[in-house]
């Protein structure tokens, strides 16, 4: 599967979330999609918990990384919030913005009644946007048009059908077109179940989306998608989200000779923790990590994950990826 954007565009972006999800490949009930006919409802697989999200109230504007409030504060619980009985989390991707190489698709969450249709829970969820509060923090948007419904899912041979209104495909240059397409892959994809997706606008099965001409010779997977991420990027933990102590971050980057390292920091911007990561591959290959970090608070606050590479020149940080994280005591969940 190739997709090809013939025109430059303007980079559109988006992502934010106060919640957290399931790793693709991990495990635990995801129930079943139901397809768009009145036919059997195909499993979905399984894929499983995070740690909880955030409290309630999460970073919203004015509140930077490295300068949350404490757990002292009002306004910032001590403890992450609990998913209310009969809920579950799904995640969703937007896209962060930043600088050339930190920019590009994040992970968010978002909690929806539980139901067998999580799938399709997790699209509406995508299509619905990112919250006032998150679009307002840091350059926080979609590239999905508003007004883009949910016509219909299946799942068949780890194949995702997704068939989508027209809104979905106007509007916009090739790069938000690529965007749009990568933030529906990656939802769907976070499912171990779906491998790739192929697409469907008003029931037709699209071959040549939008007007900027990007083909699509079949089902698009996240490899096709892989230059819509940052050089690091980590799909765990949330922005937004509880990462727990220890705390467990898993993603893959493109960075020279795979080394970079990853930093909390605490609500007042101190340093918690600042450690090497060894990616599978680099220097031209995207490798996968996955890291456990334990450091010490003295209650539960919002801080800082920061993923970045030394600069050659001084050790000053390039590539920064940095989102809000909710941290906690070794001795709290």
């Amino acid at each position: 599967m190739n997709v090809i954007a013939r025109t430059p565009a303007i980079l559109i972006v988006g992502a934010l979330a106060a919640l957290l999800v399931a790793c693709a490949g991990s495990s635990g009930n995801l129930g079943s999609v139901p397809p768009p006919a009145r036919t059997p409802a195909t499993s979905s697989g399984s894929v499983g918990s995070d740690l909880m999200p955030g409290p309630g109230v999460s970073p919203g504007p004015g509140m930077t990384p490295g300068t949350s409030t404490s757990a002292a504060s009002p306004a910032s619980p001590a403890s992450p919030a609990i998913v209310p009985a009969g809920s579950t989390i799904v995640r969703a991707y937007f896209v962060l913005g930043g600088e050339p190489g930190t920019e590009g698709l994040a992970p968010v969450l978002r909690v929806v009644p539980q139901t067998p249709a999580v799938a399709t829970a997790a699209i509406n969820a995508l299509l619905a946007g990112p919250t006032a509060a998150e679009s307002g923090l840091r350059t926080i948007t979609s590239a999905v048009p508003a007004g883009s419904t949910l016509l219909g899912l299946s799942i068949k041979n780890s194949v995702a059908t997704v068939n989508l209104s027209t809104e979905f495909d106007s509007g916009g240059g090739s790069t938000s077109m690529r965007y749009r397409l990568g933030q529906v892959v990656y939802t769907l994809t976070q499912f171990p179940t779906v491998t790739s997706v192929l697409f469907q606008v008003e029931g037709r099965t699209v071959t040549v989306f939008g007007s900027e001409g990007i083909v699509l010779d079949g089902p698009v997977g996240r490899a096709d998608e892989a230059d819509l991420l940052p050089d690091i990027f980590v799909d765990r933990p949330a922005y937004g989200a509880a990462i727990g102590n220890a705390a467990r971050i898993t993603g893959n980057a493109n960075v020279f000779e795979a080394a970079f390292r990853i930093a909390l920091l605490d609500a007042n911007g101190a340093i918690l923790l600042d450690q090497p990561v060894l990616a599978s591959c680099g220097t031209g290959c995207r490798g996968t990590f996955d890291v456990t970090l334990r450091y010490t608070v003295a209650n539960g606050q919002w801080g800082t994950m920061r993923a970045y590479t030394p600069s050659a020149k001084d050790g000053s940080p390039v590539s920064v990826r940095e989102y809000p994280v909710w941290l906690t005591p070794a001795n709290q969940p």
